[in-house]
């Protein structure tokens, strides 16, 4: 039997909504896809909620239009600098009589790990077990095991729970209900990574219009995430700043002849015009070149270890709207010495697909692929994580702990 699933992406200059079918049979099928610009939300933090209610409307209305049915529940991505995160370990002793470990020992160890619920100003949002050992041996599911001490190490991410909450009022006052809060560099990466660069290490870079996401995977599970407050629009402000023209301006300027690829001869002597004002080719591309190898020095240093390639071996993959500027990837092989490409989401089938197979909607695709997977342990998993859930939450994002 198919089953709805819908999901929307509230970023810094877009919203996007994606509603769709899930079968057995075919995987996913697009219904509608819906995107508006995004007002009242700046650097992934809701700043202005009308204006932001009115920009999910819009993108929602128009992902039912085409879908030809009402959206009522969906998954909403979230990330912003109030997000947080941290590797967290517990140990406790097995005490049965059998020294068998059961269901109850996981939700037990894990408890120790959290030691304490967040504060009252953050909010759960994952917990992600990245390792289970039991008597010194690294175990992926400890359930009918014998042994003495188990202990587990999960990734724990929180966010602010006030941010959270001004984002739950202006999707709900749109008569849409939350079904989870998914962290977007998660999603990004369920889309763009493959499982064997999971496996032997990776960092996904969504570098969107407000901020940069960053989620670095290693043996098939969650390693580190980060969020940068760098992104398109500081290459934008760059412009605008550098060639004295208006913000409009220089976006259009940035979308329509950014270019970081090495100049041919006399190519940084071209002038460009638009909206009758003229400037350098040249300075365009020194301006975005700087702006955008800072921040590729930034990602790096996010890295737990100076030694970083051996952590992440498969190199970096680069999405969201910025990686569509063209000789991003020489540069930043050149700047990180590390393998760089270019991470397309998932094809999806169904309407607007061609829409979607661009890095820009990483996020968004990443949203209802993870969206699936949590469908997959529905019911066995939540503030009661059975071993079952576990097992799951090695490749995909956990549940909103309520």
């Amino acid at each position: 039997m198919a089953k709805k699933i819908a999901a929307i992406d509230i970023g810094t200059t877009k919203v996007c909504t994606i509603m769709g079918v899930q079968d057995d049979k075919h995987g996913i099928r697009i219904l509608g896809v819906g995107t508006a610009p995004s007002h009242g939300i700046e650097k992934a933090i809701v700043a202005n909620v009308g204006l932001v209610k009115e920009s999910i409307r819009q993108s929602v209305n128009k992902a039912e239009m085409m879908a030809g049915i009402k959206l009522t529940s969906a998954y909403i991505g979230v990330t912003g600098q109030s997000i947080s995160s941290a590797n967290k370990k517990g140990t406790i002793a097995i005490t049965h009589n059998d020294q068998i470990v059961r269901q109850q020992d996981l939700k037990r160890v894990l408890d120790v790990a959290l030691n304490a619920d967040a504060p009252g100003e953050r909010k759960i949002l994952h917990v992600i077990p990245r390792v289970y050992t039991l008597d010194s041996h690294d175990v992926q599911n400890p359930v009918g095991m014998h042994g003495n001490e188990l202990t587990i190490e999960a990734h724990v991410i929180t966010g602010g729970a006030a941010s959270i909450q001004n984002l739950t009022q202006c999707v709900n006052s749109v008569g849409i209900e939350i079904e989870d809060f998914i962290l977007e560099p998660l999603a990004s990466a369920e889309a763009v990574l493959s499982a064997e660069e999971k496996q032997s290490g990776v960092l996904v870079a969504d570098i969107g219009g407000g901020i940069t996401n960053i989620a670095v995977m290693k043996d098939g599970c969650i390693y580190q995430t980060a969020v940068l407050p760098v992104a398109g629009y500081n290459v934008t402000q760059d412009i605008a700043t550098g060639l004295a023209i208006p913000f409009e301006l220089a976006e259009e300027m940035k979308k329509k002849y950014g270019n970081l690829q090495p100049l041919q001869e006399k190519e940084g002597d071209r002038v460009l015009s638009e909206s009758g004002r003229s400037i350098s080719y040249g300075d365009l591309r020194e301006i975005m070149l700087a702006r955008l190898e800072e921040l590729m020095r930034l990602i790096v240093m996010e890295l737990p270890r100076s030694n970083y390639a051996s952590l992440i071996p498969s190199g970096i993959v680069l999405t969201g709207g910025c990686a569509n500027v063209p000789g991003i990837v020489e540069m930043a092989q050149n700047v990180t010495r590390l393998p760089v490409r270019i991470g397309v989401p998932t094809a999806l089938s169904g309407v607007s697909s061609a829409v979607l197979n661009d890095p820009a909607y990483a996020t968004s695709v990443g949203l209802v692929l993870s969206k699936m997977k949590v469908n997959g342990i529905e019911g066995q998993q939540g503030t009661q994580n059975t071993a079952a859930g576990f097992r799951k939450l090695f490749s995909a994002p956990a549940k909103l702990f309520r």
